[in-house]
Order: C-alpha cells, then sequence, then structure tokens
C-alpha cells in the first residue's frame, strides 16, 4: 500500500489524480477513477455551469468517494462553476489558467480544498500564500497547455519550497515514474494520457487508437513563440501550426488556427485536423484498461519498483 499525506487529506485511496483533460475528463471518468480509490477530476474549464452540475451528479451516481473539478478561472462562467460546485457539495477543486486567491475564502468557506495547478516554484509559493492546501506541480512533457520546466527539475524544487503537499505531473504513465516522483519528494501523481484509453473514457476511438500507436517523438510542442505552448500528436494540423509560427504568425492567428480542434477530435474522432492533445508518455500507453486496472498497476509496479530498489542498494 502506497499512502501519503494527500491521501489523508483528501480521504482517498490512493495518491493519483486523474488528469483535468477538457472535452475529455467528465463525470463517467472522474466518476470511474474515484471509485477506483484515486482522485477522479471533472474538467470543467469553459463547462456551462449547469451542464457542470450534470456532470457532478453523474460522478454521484457511480460513487460515493471524493473526485474534483478543474477550474480555468479565466474563464467567463467560474464565478457560476463555484456557486455550482458549493451547491453540490464538490470536496475538492484543482484551479488552472489563474489566481484562485479572490475565490479562497468563498471556496474554503464552503469545506472545499483547493489544489492549484503550477509550472514554476515562484507559483507555488504564491499559491500556499494565498491558501493552497496542496499544489500539482506540472513539468513540460505534459499534454495540452504546458510550461518550460521539465517534472524532474520542477517537482523537488517546488517540494523544497512549500510545506503542502506536492503532486507531481508530466510524464507519469507507469509505476517506474510514480516511484521516482516520490524518490522527488512528491506526494502523489496525477496521471493524464493513459486515462485517456480507460474503457470508461468517452474520447473518441480514433483519439484512443492515436495514443495507442504514438512513438516516442510523437508529439509536439505548437505555440512556443507565443507564450501559450501546447503538447499534441503531431498531425496535419499540428505541422501547419508549427510551419505558422516559423513564418511569423501572431498570437491571434495561431489561437485562431486551433479553435476548436480539440472538440473536432474528442468528439468526432478527426485525428488529422483535430488537435489530439497529449503526453510524451503516450508512446507507453500501449493498451486498454479499465479505470480500475490502471490504478491497481500503477500501485502494484510502483511497489515492484521501490522494493526493487531497496534490495538493489
Amino acid at each position: 500500500m502506497i499512502k501519503t499525506d494527500i491521501c489523508e487529506l483528501l480521504n482517498i485511496e490512493y495518491p493519483i489524480f486523474q488528469g483535468a483533460m477538457a472535452w475529455i475528463a467528465d463525470g463517467t471518468l472522474a466518476g470511474h477513477v474515484s471509485k477506483a480509490g484515486g482522485l477522479g477530476i471533472i474538467a470543467g474549464g469553459g463547462m456551462p455551469s449547469e451542464l457542470l452540475r450534470e456532470e457532478i451528479r453523474v460522478v454521484k451516481s457511480i460513487t460515493d468517494k471524493p473526485f474534483a473539478v478543474n477550474l480555468m478561472l479565466m474563464m467567463a462562467e467560474v464565478e457560476e462553476q463555484i456557486d455550482v460546485c458549493i451547491e453540490e457539495g464538490v470536496p475538492v477543486v484543482t484551479t488552472g489558467a489563474g489566481n484562485p486567491g479572490p475565490y479562497m475564502e468563498k471556496l474554503k468557506g464552503a469545506g472545499i480544498k483547493v489544489i492549484p495547478v503550477v509550472p514554476s516554484v515562484a507559483l507555488a509559493k504564491r499559491m500556499e500564500r494565498v491558501g493552497a492546501d496542496a499544489v500539482i506541480a506540472e513539468g513540460t512533457e505534459a499534454g495540452g497547455h504546458i510550461g518550460q520546466i521539465t517534472t524532474l527539475s520542477l517537482v523537488p524544487q517546488v517540494k523544497e519550497a512549500v510545506n503542502i503537499p506536492v503532486i507531481a505531473a508530466g510524464g507519469i504513465a507507469n509505476g517506474k515514474q510514480f516511484a521516482a516522483t516520490l524518490a522527488l519528494g512528491a506526494d502523489g501523481v496525477q496521471v493524464g494520457t493513459r486515462f485517456i484509453v480507460a474503457h470508461e473514457c468517452n474520447v473518441h476511438e480514433n483519439y484512443k487508437e492515436s495514443i495507442i500507436k504514438a512513438k516516442d517523438r510523437s508529439t509536439v510542442s505548437t505555440g512556443n513563440h507565443t507564450g501559450h505552448p501546447v503538447r499534441v500528436i503531431n498531425n496535419k494540423l499540428a505541422k501547419e501550426m508549427l510551419q505558422m509560427e516559423k513564418d511569423g504568425a501572431t498570437s491571434e492567428a495561431l489561437e485562431d488556427m486551433g479553435r476548436g480542434k480539440l472538440r473536432l477530435a474528442v468528439k468526432d474522432g478527426d485525428i488529422v485536423n483535430g488537435s489530439v492533445m497529449a503526453g510524451q508518455v503516450a508512446s507507453m500507453v500501449s493498451k486498454r484498461e479499465s479505470c480500475s486496472e490502471i490504478i491497481l498497476d500503477l500501485i502494484e509496479d510502483a511497489k515492484r519498483e521501490l522494493d526493487a530498489l531497496k534490495n538493489r542498494f
């Protein structure tokens, strides 16, 4: 059994978070991850507040275990989403794209644990000062919107800088990587790409297949010159965007090019012209499994690796 402070803080069985992947992480996926003992997370960014309420209730229909909602704080409906989280008794909120400080009193007053995603030490320290209960330190290996520091470098620096639990994210798909993050001082892991191919994930089968077929160099980072890099599977859309960057396209032009493309891939299955967001570990995801199988494999594999290291030294 692998237990850390985050398990006690959130009342979860295993220190494994499921990544809040836009258009992918719905109530069904989150519910089954939480049912299996991890922390399932609904990706609420941009979701109308009443649809968010429906997804929260989907989780509750699957399990009575703790779960989370991820809020993108720059979205127009965030205050309405916060109200829904409070009304529905959501126990944990993770945040991105903004400072949760202005909402912290309201959220914590409702008994909600707040865990921001951070790409740097400075932001982690700031989040601790405004009252965050923990932070998710996400390295550039992750899929979707990313920072610039690798997980291997970021996690130990964040752990040393703050006194709250630190969850490692980015580049984690198996027990070896899980064990490595524990050695770095992490109190848990956030896993995204591997859960995309879970049986309970409602993403289009074409999207799942693109993950399973990925190679070690299949992902690229677009938007690097705009300040908003995004890691995706290298397809026709990605190549066009990289060429646009090379030709000096503006941030606005690149944003227009990418608008609606994630939904195109996730819902319509267009993995040529759509944005297939995935982490660098996509090449290590080779089969479809249930959420329970994924979580138990991560735990058992990590324990084997930790035991093997003890015997080795």
